[in-house]
């Protein structure tokens, strides 16, 4: 075999294209990846700030987002959580769980990648670094051919792994849907997921590095989605986990030029009446003391002012002067702080990308139903998974089924060629 022909080239050396790669490579597929930075895993180093929670004990098609969110579903299923913690064990990850959440018991993502990248060494996956394909042409009599700067290597199979748009510092620059769509392929628009969300108002500079146990409700055009847990106001809007988790249906709607509201509840504790009633008693209590004075160890300083500004309440206001329905108001914004969402922080700082290839375009391998031979797998499929290791999973999973058609494939082709002729 020339040195540029391989039975399978993997363009993208992260975490699917890898998985990718050692699962081919196990049927002593000849396999070459092509990665355009310098060195592999380079977002898998970073997953998880650094600890990489990598899968989760939790499933249900909820966590898997698509517009074709059941198929989504059943072709994560195909490489179960079993199927995923027993290939971890086998490449030297030993699985620590934590509330349904998986970690590598050394709490380092780099464990994860070098585990990874060293598998793929022992069954000798050739890689090459640095190396920026810029098109990917069916070649005869079959087969396809990869061009690469001044290279231009050949090979059976073709498995595009080159991650969507989000951090794009770690090599997810969107080139991969320039080759699909040079290749057929319909690409649904790629969005921004997992992203801290901009909002319209001037409290946010006050509002900064506030951290407090709540819920957001994200209303749209059509539908309305609820997480609770650590909210984070931030010069530009809101973070924290809950904003993360229903960010993509904000700038898919965003998209859409449709209106977003976000709705925080503030105070989860107490509910409105209880609210209420624990304000009254403040105010009447302490009638000495200014509305801030009063509010003292309920909230943040910073949000007890912003809150009494947005009732239209002076802060420095005695307490003496304030009727009954001043508790109602302020309880009434704690418990319903509304926000008009504006945008989202980019793909800079997101942590995954919903759209990408139409999954109803390729089969449960991830192959392409129009040319067969090329594959499609991780964050470059229309598939975005929810904090807690789902984006990984579906990496995970669609580079094993994808490795795994290859080896059967090319063992398949080789064993033809072994039968002597009747």
């Amino acid at each position: 075999m020339a040195n540029n022909h391989y039975d399978a080239i993997v363009v993208g050396g992260g975490a699917a294209g890898l998985t990718a790669a050692i699962f081919a490579a196990r049927a002593d597929c000849r396999v070459l990846i092509l990665e355009q930075k310098d060195v592999l895993c380079k977002k898998l180093y970073a997953t998880g700030n650094g600890k990489c929670n990598f899968t989760n004990q939790f499933w249900s098609e909820e966590y898997f987002r698509s517009s074709t969110q059941a198929v989504a579903y059943q072709r994560v299923n195909r490489f179960s959580l079993a199927d995923t913690l027993s290939f971890f064990r086998e490449i030297g990850i030993f699985p620590k769980e934590r509330n349904g959440y998986y970690y590598p018991a050394s709490e380092q993502a780099a464990s994860v990648a070098e585990a990874l990248i060293r598998e793929a060494g022992h069954l000798g996956v050739h890689t090459k670094t640095q190396r920026k394909v810029t098109r990917i042409t069916p070649a005869k009599p079959k087969g396809f051919q990869v061009e690469c700067g001044e290279e231009t290597f050949f090979a059976d199979f073709v498995v595009l792994a080159t991650g969507g748009m989000a951090s794009p510092v770690h090599g997810s620059d969107g080139s991969g849907y320039i080759l699909a769509k040079q290749l057929g392929h319909t690409v649904v628009t790629p969005l921004p997921a997992i992203v801290q969300l901009k909002a319209e108002g001037s409290c946010f500079k006050t509002l900064s590095g506030v951290r407090l146990e709540g819920s957001i409700r994200l209303i749209t055009k059509n539908q309305s989605f609820t997480q609770a847990g650590e909210l984070l106001f931030t010069a530009y809007g809101i973070s924290g986990i809950p904003v993360m988790q229903v960010s993509r249906y904000a700038t898919e709607s965003l998209y859409q030029k449709e209106t977003v509201t976000a709705e925080l509840d503030l105070f989860p504790m107490l509910s409105y009446q209880e609210l209420c009633e624990e304000l009254s008693s403040r105010f009447q209590r302490r009638k000495e003391d200014t509305a801030e004075e009063a509010m003292c160890g309920l909230c943040n300083h910073k949000l007890n002012y912003v809150i009494l500004k947005e009732c239209g309440i002076d802060p420095t206001k005695s307490c003496s002067t304030f009727s009954p329905k001043v508790a109602k108001t302020v309880a009434s914004k704690l418990k319903k702080f509304s926000l008009r969402i504006t945008d989202s922080n980019g793909f800079a700082n997101a942590q995954a990308c919903a759209g990408g290839i139409l999954l109803t375009e390729l089969t449960e391998y991830g192959e392409s139903k129009k040319l067969p031979g090329l594959f499609f797998v991780g964050e470059l499929c229309d598939v975005d998974g929810t904090c807690g290791g789902y984006n990984l999973q579906w990496a995970w999973s669609s580079g094993a089924l994808c490795g795994t058609e290859i080896g059967g494939r090319y063992a398949s082709n080789i064993t033809a060629k072994a039968k002597p002729k009747s």
